[in-house]
């Protein structure tokens, strides 16, 4: 997998507006927050936006790392076995 972007968190900041941004034409959002990992598939049951901000939104307020963008899904936060799903590994 190559890799196209990578913007550094703690020199560029994403806040609501830059967060939601990242989620136009995508299908699912996948935050994990250590063991929990949340699926939200944003073509049918999309929650209003201070939802979807609250997830990918840390403490800071600045997006929570890492988070990728894989095809049309964009994952926030690590969990090793929500890795292993999208990447196959």
């Amino acid at each position: 997998m190559k890799v196209t972007e990578e913007i550094d968190a703690r020199k560029v900041r994403y806040g609501d507006a830059e967060a939601l941004g990242l989620l136009d034409g995508k299908s699912s959002l996948l935050v994990a927050k250590g063991k929990k990992v949340t699926k939200v598939d944003l073509r049918k049951d999309c929650p209003d936006d201070s939802v979807l901000t609250g997830m990918m939104l840390g403490p800071t307020g600045n997006l929570r790392a890492p988070t990728l963008i894989v095809g049309k899904k964009v994952l926030v936060g690590f969990n090793e076995d929500l890795y292993a799903d999208v990447f196959g590994t």
